[in-house]
């Protein structure tokens, strides 16, 4: 497990192989509960070599010191991640004109 969230990564290693190469990560939360966003690749068999682009978002819990992972969203396409990107941004414009701030309840 990981101290330290900036330390934290999804390479991993199976017999000799790089299996999942992490490319970038970015950490959008920290504290007892982080959450990161993770863009890398997968090695496939089949065409000896890696796959296009994937993203995975994670939420690690602090507990005993280091951070566990407790959850994850695997983003399977680009096309999944614009459409996901698109909806996000249409729903934060649409409370930006109703004058809601993100995380407010309506009173």
């Amino acid at each position: 497990m990981f101290e330290d969230i900036e330390d934290v990564t999804i390479n991993y290693e199976e017999d000799g192989v790089q299996v999942i190469q992490e490319l970038d990560k970015e950490i959008i939360s920290r504290g007892a509960w982080a959450t990161v966003l993770f863009r890398y690749r997968q090695w496939e068999r089949s065409r000896e070599g890696y796959g296009p682009d994937r993203y995975t978002l994670r939420r690690y819990r602090r507990t005993g010191g280091e951070y566990r992972q407790q959850a994850k969203f695997n983003i399977s396409s680009v096309e999944q991640a614009r459409r996901i990107v698109e909806v996000l941004s249409r729903w934060i414009a649409e409370a930006e004109e109703q004058g809601m701030e993100m995380g407010e309840e309506e009173e």
